[in-house]
């Protein structure tokens, strides 16, 4: 697949030489390679998110059902209309 902005695959995009990173270094400092740490996610709401979170309307009885129905491997799926809306979803947010 390639970008449309760049017009590199995914793999051409990734590539990142050392020239590369010369080129994009105009002091000449010395390239030195990033701490592989994993650096921790953190998500913040807003007070209105976190109050719709808290108050959260639902039938408890039927998402119980669901959740046993996976477990148990019994929920249907329909395959077509899993792909339908993955193929709407595509073209939504501009894909072939």
């Amino acid at each position: 697949m390639t970008d449309p902005i760049s017009g590199l695959g995914r793999a051409q995009a990734q590539i990142n030489t050392a020239s590369d990173k010369a080129k994009n270094n105009p002091a000449g400092e010395a390239v030195t390679a990033k701490s592989s740490a994993p650096v921790a996610d953190e998500l913040v709401l807003s007070d209105t998110a976190s109050t719709a979170l808290a108050n959260a309307e639902f039938d408890t009885e039927k998402v119980a059902k669901i959740k046993a129905a996976i477990e148990a491997g019994s929920y249907p799926l329909d395959a077509e209309r899993i792909a339908e809306s993955f193929a709407s979803l595509e073209s939504m947010i501009g894909g072939k």
